[in-house]
This record gives structure tokens, sequence and C-alpha cells, in this order.
């Protein structure tokens, strides 16, 4: 990405290699049905290699939600806000152990990886209780450094969130309850980006040792996959034909930090025209009235 993109327009490899905030599906799936089984629960944390465990299950036939994949259609969000107030903030009008909420917002894939399903894995478990579990587990320091880089520090200065999801409603500003009242509050129980790094060890280690308390019960449900273990294990478990081509290996940091810019660029240029749409008005009235006054 470049200057050159920002002001003219993004080249069609950047589109290619990034599609999601270029697509603006406007789907708004209250009320939708399932039209493909919920078969694979990938359950493990953000920056444990989602984005590859997506390439990989879509590479063996599985459409599967990732979390980019909201950029796509950002009305999913007023529905993923809905989850979090119904799990973590006490709104009991939702029953997310039933997949009836469920198959409306992820009726379309047959597998899930990364943030914000994984923030509902003992929901998703109890709501398709067919569907096969992977968890991916990074060692915990180097999935901290990862984690902090990526989310955590956008906490550090609210108000300048706050002021970009002011300014552009249609885009931003459809996150702007979800990474302080989901992820934040929500999921990692803090009030301040310091709480949350305080929290986010402890609650990594609770994640995982719930997911394998619930199915201490049902071992043939749950994979514990090991980054850089290749095709064998995950397609025995899933009872796929191993491909004839390497495992995804995709550098998350390097990719999620590629994502976050051309994301970034675009709401500047939807800010930047906001405002001239706002005070071009403002400025063609100052200038009449000055020409008509002189």
């Amino acid at each position: 990405m470049s200057l050159w993109e920002f002001v003219f327009g993004f080249s069609e490899e950047t589109k290619r290699k990034f599609p999601e905030p270029f697509v603006n599906a406007n789907i708004d799936r209250h009320g939708h049905k399932r039209q493909v089984p919920m078969e694979v629960l990938s359950l493990g944390m953000g920056r444990t290699g989602t984005a590859s465990m997506k390439a990989a299950l879509t590479r063996l036939g599985y459409p599967t939600c990732h979390g980019f994949d909201m950029h796509a259609n950002k009305r999913d969000v007023v529905m993923w806000d809905q989850a979090f107030e119904a799990k973590y903030h006490n709104d009991r009008s939702l029953d997310l152990n039933k997949p009836d909420f469920w198959d409306q917002l992820l009726g379309h894939v047959s597998a899930t990886t990364d943030t914000p399903c994984n923030a509902f894995g003992p929901e998703l478990i109890n709501a398709y209780p067919d569907a096969k579990v992977i968890l991916v587990e990074r060692e915990i320091e180097s999935w901290y450094k990862s984690f902090e880089q990526a989310l955590i520090r956008s906490a550090d200065h609210p108000y300048v969130i706050q002021f970009f999801c002011l300014l552009d409603p249609w885009g931003m500003g459809y996150f702007k309850n979800l990474q302080k009242r989901g992820f934040m509050q929500g999921q990692f129980r803090a009030n301040t980006a310091d709480e949350w790094r305080a929290n986010a060890r402890p609650i990594y280690r609770e994640h995982y040792a719930e997911i394998r308390e619930i199915l201490k019960d049902q071992p043939e449900r749950l994979l514990n996959y090991q980054l850089g273990s290749g095709w064998k294990p995950l397609c025995e478990f899933l009872g796929k034909p191993v491909p004839n081509e390497p495992f995804p290996r995709i550098n998350e940091s390097a990719s999620h930090d590629e994502f976050q810019l051309v994301v970034a660029m675009i709401t500047m240029r939807n800010v930047l025209r906001n405002i001239m749409l706002v005070t071009s008005p403002v400025v063609v009235a100052l200038l009449a009235w000055h020409y008509y006054k002189a």
C-alpha cells in the first residue's frame, strides 16, 4: 500500500489480497435460516494461526467464518454486539446455547475460526453437538506479544477511535461497541487498556481449560492441533483426504497489519469525504454572502 492508493484508489492486487473491506454485502441476517451444516468449530484464541486455519478449512471444503469477514458485511457486527450483550452483559433475550440465533448469523458457514467466534466457544459447542472442535494453542508469551500489539494498544487511545467512528458512521461506526463492550469489557473483563493487559494471560489460559473441560467426556470431538504439524492430523480428524499441496502458512502479524492499514486508509477517506460533505455548503454560503455583501 502507498499514498498513491490512498489518493487515487486501491490497486486490484490489494483488493484481491484483502477483499473483505471492498465487498460491502449489506446483508441483514436476522431471520435467515441455516444453509449448510455447522461441522467444525476452531475455537483457538485470535493470533494463534487462525488465518492459516481458515485457509486450510476452506481448502478442505468448509465455508469458514473469520474475524476479517465482518468488514465484508458490517451489519453482522450488530448481531455480534447482541451476542456479547447476551453473554457478558446480562441481556437474557437470547439463548446462545441453542442454534436459533447462530443459524441466522452463521448459517452460511460450515466452520468457524478466530474472533469473535472464539468468545462463544461453550455456547457454540452446546448449540452444535455434532460439530467437531479444534484448539490451536500458542506459547502464551508469544501469543501475548502479538495480541497486545494487534488489539490492546488501540484501546490506549479510545477517544481517537470514537472520533473516527463518529465521522465514519457507516464504516468504522459499526465497530464502536464491539471492541470495548465486546472484547475488552466482555471477553476480557477489563475497563481500561491496562486492565486488558493484566487479564489477557489468565483469560487465555481459562479459555483453553474451559473448552477442554466441556469436552472431557467427548474426546472424539476434540483435536488439539499443533501449529506446523501440517495436513495429516487435521485431515484424519475431519475424515478428509490430504491435499497435494503445502499446508497454508500465513504470517498473521504481517497480514493483520496490512489489513488494518487498508481499513485505516478507507476510514480516513470516508472521514475526509464526510467532512467535505458537511463543510462544503457552509463554505459556499459564506462565499455567497461575501460576494453579495461586496
